[in-house]
């Protein structure tokens, strides 16, 4: 029978002795398989150490890459917390103004200011990327969608506000303030004795004495809508601002004007005569709302 035991030799250098140890051929065979296994891992290991060699650039550039983002994304936190604050300052500013105006705000407008600022948490330095991703985003682009709602509904009442105060400068461009001529009061409006038939009558407006040829200007800006003689009043100019007021200028020298042309207020109109029936050189000046004589002086402010 053959032998089931192997034999190892073992030469040592500079030894002539010999030496055997006798082992097993299954003792043998499970050496064999540990050598072999010991060699398959150690390739194995090798093998892993050149991919993960290989992988390190590329996992420091995502490294870095995702410091990056983290930066850019603490920046625009950071910006949208910044936009929710200016928002916040403008929707107080135009509240203030609308109590001023005493205008109301629309339904639209109510929602705006219920709305209010985002919160949007600040992020630190050593936040990992991951929270960032589970909380922050959310957060960001709910807060985005607020901003974006705002900006609509904001869009819409600045719209409405700057239209309501492009009328009040229309109404108070056309609204007399300034004095028509220079001089002074000789007859001031409602009932006075005529010069003419020593009689009570009712004085339709104010009388202001000064030379011949003194210039005449509009209060306000308006639309020409009589140049001409008109009865008692001689030369006369009527000049309609809208809103139901006009005005009427009566004894005049010379027009500078005519009908149907717009003026402005300080623009020159004519100037001062005494034309028609008058004592002296002066302007009859009138002011009428919806056609009703009111007393001018509420209407000069200089």
């Amino acid at each position: 029978m053959a032998s089931k035991k192997s034999t190892i030799l073992f030469l040592p250098r500079g030894s002539n002795t010999v030496r055997k140890i006798n082992v097993s051929r299954s003792v043998t065979s499970i050496i064999v398989f540990l050598i072999f296994m010991m060699v398959l891992g150690v390739s194995w290991l090798i093998n892993d150490y050149r991919k993960i060699k290989t992988q390190i650039p590329e996992l420091n550039y995502l490294k870095k890459e995702n410091e990056i983002q983290k930066t850019q994304i603490i920046a625009l936190s950071k910006k949208i917390n910044k936009i929710n604050q200016n928002m916040v300052k403008l929707q107080e500013f135009e509240r203030k103004l609308r109590v001023m105006t005493n205008l109301e705000p629309s339904e639209k407008q109510d929602q705006l200011f219920a709305i209010g600022g985002s919160n949007i948490i600040t992020l630190k330095s050593n936040y990992q990327l991951e929270e960032v991703h589970k909380g922050l985003i959310q957060q960001m682009h709910k807060s985005l969608e607020d901003l974006q709602t705002r900006t609509a509904i904001a869009s819409i009442s600045q719209t409405e506000l700057n239209d309501f105060l492009k009328e009040q400068k229309s109404i108070l461009a056309c609204t007399p303030s300034i004095r028509p001529t220079d001089g002074w009061f000789s007859s001031g409006f409602g009932y006075r004795i005529s010069p003419f038939t020593n009689q009570r009558e009712f004085h339709k407006g104010i009388d202001i004495a000064t030379r011949i040829g003194v210039p005449v200007i509009a209060p306000a800006d308006g639309l020409v809508v009589f140049v001409g003689r008109e009865g008692n009043f001689g030369k006369m100019i009527s000049i309609n601002h809208g809103y139901n007021l006009k005005t009427r200028y009566g004894h005049l020298n010379k027009f500078r004007i005519k009908k149907g042309q717009h003026v402005k207020r300080g623009q020159i109109i004519g100037e001062v005569g005494k034309s028609g029936r008058c004592t002296g050189p002066h302007l009859h000046y009138e002011v009428l709302l919806n056609g009703v004589p009111v007393n001018p002086l509420r209407y000069i402010l200089n």
